[in-house]
């Protein structure tokens, strides 16, 4: 069991694979960290699965650890720049909308102004009042300048890319490099010790591929955690009902249409519909319940929004996924760890596809296990991280479903039954009746969703706070302190009203700069 840990070999590619080998590389391949050798098989027959267009503001530290150049990436991956998301028609159905921008709140860390905004949630709406955000995406402007320094921002951001480039982009990258080895092959057989310690895969093209560590990235297949170790699959339909989605790309009307820089998701009668926005198109599908809706009503819905929104014929026929929402029970077990969708996938209700793989793989780096020995407590440390995690997103999801008034379909009537909803959540609901989101409700360090997410999406759909029993009313010294954030916030965002290029016009600076795409490789030496 003493036996050092020299090889990594990753089973799928897809964003999964590819983002686990790059940044597991970038610490540990030619030299650096442990010196291990990092081998992706890929099969040659399965499609990649290409969900997951949106990322949180974590891709830009992953991609610059990669050794990865921004200006390279946004030309490459047809990506443009997210700053938060959009929700219409969530609240009561009527086309009102909030925003959940990825800026946090105005004194954040110093004050939450969140115990006072209700004072005033009559003249402004909160994520307005606290941060110049969502005025800027309205005003379709970029979060950053052209002379801004890469990965460096005025208004934090993450990215909407096409998925199925940033895999090709990654992988290119990360063999051209990182030095990580590329196999195409199916893997028809698992070989394991008497321990149950996989060590090798039994493959049709390449022969027999042996490592110390496996890292299953074969999606809904789960090949390794799944069929070989045989881990439970925890379903979460009785929580979160969607189950289907279905998916268009659709082109801009001309060179001049607005690209929207944030994602834009639009309530419907059992689900939603997802807008965001690339460079050269736009990504569009309608993610449902098949239990409370059919497919075809579900397709009539998303045609009815493409011709409310003005949107030109697509590009492709409209391509149907099914899934259920959920997790492995476990995602590390002897020498086998899953990322990706092989560990478990929710609905893309706030992105957190990318984040969770992106949290997979720093994890994997950063505790990069010396010997097989080490892979026993690690695997309890990584397991109880992660099934924290899922329960965070799985809360925060449904969050969004259970402050609704909606009552116009079976759908939004059935996600307020309370049988539906985590007692962790209904627990939450009770606290924030009486006092805002702050730093004891996102007890963990490193937290999926921080306390102004909460907030974002709490008085984005109108939560309100009971003033009387159990609240402390601020005083007349801490509404004057407050005030002076708010008129601070107020003018930030008339300065950069006034100085932020538009979304559209700063991507189309970007994609033309000649910039190597390792320009920046120095950060991984």
């Amino acid at each position: 069991m003493g036996k050092p840990v020299t090889s990594i070999v990753i089973v799928g590619g897809g964003t999964a694979g590819w983002l686990t080998a790059g940044t597991l590389a970038a610490a540990h391949a030619q030299g650096r960290g442990r010196n291990v050798s990092i081998t992706l098989v890929e099969s040659p027959t399965v499609n990649i699965l290409g969900v997951g267009e949106g990322t949180w503001p974590s891709m830009r530290d992953t991609l610059k650890t990669m050794g990865i150049a921004e200006a390279g990436f946004i030309r490459c991956c047809d990506a443009s720049f997210k700053q938060g998301s959009r929700f219409v028609g969530w609240q009561s159905g009527k086309r009102e909308s909030y925003y959940h921008p990825f800026t946090l709140p105005e004194a954040w860390g110093e004050m939450n102004l969140a115990r006072i905004w209700p004072a005033f949630r009559d003249q402004v709406a909160f994520a307005e009042a606290v941060c110049p955000q969502s005025l800027v995406c309205d005003s379709q402007l970029a979060p950053k300048e052209a002379s801004t320094p890469e990965y460096d921002y005025l208004l934090n951001y993450g990215y909407h890319l096409d998925a199925g480039k940033f895999a090709a982009f990654l992988k290119q990258h990360c063999c051209d490099v990182l030095g990580v080895r590329y196999i195409s092959a199916d893997v028809a057989a698992v070989e394991s010790d008497s321990e149950g310690f996989i060590t090798a895969l039994k493959t049709r093209e390449a022969g027999d591929i042996s490592g110390d560590l496996f890292v299953d990235c074969s999606g809904f297949a789960a090949l390794l955690l799944g069929q070989h170790y045989g881990v439970p699959f925890v379903n979460k339909r009785d929580i979160l009902f969607n189950n289907t989605a279905l998916a268009v790309q659709v082109p801009y009307k001309d060179n001049a249409s607005p690209i929207k820089s944030y994602t834009q998701s639009t309530a419907q009668s059992s689900g939603w519909i997802w807008d965001i926005g690339l460079q050269s198109r736009r990504g569009i599908g309608h993610v449902y319940s098949s239990r409370f809706t059919s497919d075809a009503d579900a397709e009539r819905e998303l045609m009815a929004y493409l011709q409310a929104t003005d949107s030109p014929a697509a590009q492709t026929d409209i391509r149907k996924i099914s899934f259920a929402p959920g997790h492995r029970e476990k995602f590390w077990v002897k020498n086998c760890v899953a990322v990706g969708v092989s560990a478990g996938f929710i609905e893309p209700l706030e992105a957190s596809a990318l984040v969770m793989i992106e949290l997979a793989a720093k994890m994997l780096a950063e505790q990069m296990p010396a010997t097989l020995e080490m892979m026993l407590p690690l695997a309890k440390r990584y397991n109880d991280k992660f099934s924290y995690h899922w329960q965070r997103v799985i809360e925060f999801l449904k969050l969004h479903y259970v402050l609704s008034s909606r009552t116009d379909s079976a759908y939004w009537q059935e996600n307020k039954n309370p049988a539906s909803i985590p007692d962790s959540l209904q627990d939450l609901l009770c606290l924030w009746r009486y006092q805002p989101p702050w730093a004891y409700d996102c007890p963990q360090r490193e937290e999926l969703f921080s306390s102004a997410s909460f907030q974002y999406v709490l008085y984005g759909m109108d939560f309100s706070q009971d003033l009387v029993a159990g609240y402390q009313k601020p005083g007349q010294k801490e509404l004057h302190l407050a005030q002076q954030y708010f008129e601070k916030n107020a003018r930030q965002t008339r300065r950069l009203l006034g100085r932020l290029p538009g979304h559209r016009e700063l991507l189309m600076h970007l994609s033309k700069m000649n910039q190597p795409v390792d320009s920046i490789k120095q950060h991984i030496n």
